[in-house]
């Protein structure tokens, strides 16, 4: 059963209108790395007002220029990140799995969202109204850290993305594979394993042709540096792969 609380804001509810059904047990949320360490209670009162709901593959989550009034964690699947450049192409920002946030900037500065945000598979996420998130960056340090080290780490991810613009193919989808395996990167039985995202998602990521990317994959996979099936991509040696970096 979903519960809408009066204390919510018109725009939490508009922002919800693409959630397809709520979950049983909204507390699941608390086991995100964002709220580890921080006081039980002080969690609790955090997570009153949360609504989580399923999303199905492919569903608008938020709109480039919709106004924030929640923060979303996901609980369990992915979703991208993404603008469009001058031309009016797609650029993909960023991929999020299991306990990362988004939200979290307009929420801060009450602007309206810069990005929009897509499922790519079957997602559950738990969106926190706004105020209740600030408050508790307000009366927790921990909290400040924890979303400081947040927006540090992507900093950097994008940096290092920046700069590898000019260099060649392979190093540019090495290079998005180790990034992909750095935000949301499992240890498996033979490596670190990563999502099998479509081509398309890639090609995005790294700035190059899809095909320009099937090409690579097939050769690195040639190599031993990455093995693929349907779901996941793995990387059996993260260091071996880091030196395909020119």
């Amino acid at each position: 059963m979903l519960c809408v609380y009066s204390s919510l804001n018109k725009n939490v509810v508009m922002e919800d209108r693409y959630s397809l059904q709520a979950q049983a047990n909204p507390w699941m949320i608390n086991s995100a790395p964002f709220f580890q360490g921080l006081p039980e209670a002080a969690v609790e009162s955090a997570l009153i007002h949360l609504v989580t709901r399923t999303h199905p593959a492919n569903q608008v989550i938020l709109l480039e220029n919709d106004w924030g009034g929640s923060v979303y964690f996901i609980l369990d699947g992915w979703v991208k990140i993404r603008t469009y450049n001058l031309e009016g192409k797609e650029v993909t920002l960023n991929i999020l799995g299991k306990g990362e946030l988004f939200g979290e900037m307009a929420a801060l500065d009450e602007v309206p969202r810069s990005t929009d945000v897509i499922t790519l598979a079957a997602t559950v996420i738990g969106s926190m109204p706004a105020q209740d998130f600030v408050k508790l960056l307000q009366i927790e340090p921990l909290a400040g850290v924890r979303l400081a080290q947040l927006m540090a780490r992507r900093l950097r991810q994008v940096n290092r993305r920046l700069r590898l613009r000019e260099s060649d193919s392979q190093s540019r989808v090495a290079d998005t594979l180790l990034f992909l395996a750095e935000g949301q990167g499992k240890k498996g039985q033979t490596g670190t394993e990563i999502p099998n995202l479509p081509h398309r998602e890639l090609s995005s990521l790294s700035g190059l042709a899809r095909e320009t990317v099937t090409r690579v994959l097939t050769r690195l996979e040639k190599k031993g540096l990455i093995k693929r099936d349907q779901d996941t991509v793995c990387i059996p040696d993260l260091s071996a792969l880091e030196r395909m970096i020119v």
